[in-house]
């Protein structure tokens, strides 16, 4: 079976975005390149060169989340406007945990609470813009 990375582009604050989810899921980053450190096929201004060219977190056992900057000559991007990541932690304390940490400084569009299909549920978009489930 395929592995699903959701891969989130932003204007110019992948490292602080990475940062804070960082903060909530623990670990280390896998990668954090820098378009100034690599020779790369995509031009960038050269004023640039500081921002995140890639960076991967591990969020689970099988799931790296993924994001980048992007360069002032690309379009920008649409930062969760049109999807939601889904999270599914092992206990409802991680859940808690998890909801509060990325739910910090973001508008919250569902409480975590009781569901028919889920002991706990809950909605936000978080502080960047990104929408998030949490699902337990």
């Amino acid at each position: 079976m395929a592995e699903l990375s959701p891969y989130l582009s932003f204007a110019d604050n992948c490292e602080e975005v990475f940062n804070f989810y960082k903060s909530v899921f623990g670990g280390e980053f896998l990668t954090l390149m820098r378009f100034g450190e690599h020779q790369t096929e995509c031009p960038y201004p050269a004023d640039e060169s500081h921002k995140i060219m890639h960076v991967a977190l591990p969020i689970g056992k099988h799931t790296i989340l993924m994001g980048s900057d992007m360069p002032g000559n690309m379009e920008p991007p649409m930062n969760g406007t049109n999807f939601s990541i889904t999270i599914t932690p092992e206990s409802k304390e991680e859940a808690q945990r998890i909801f509060d940490g990325l739910s910090a400084g973001g508008t919250v569009t569902m409480p975590l609470s009781k569901t028919f299909w889920a002991e706990s549920f809950g909605m936000f978009i978080d502080k960047f813009g990104v929408s998030w489930m949490v699902n337990f």
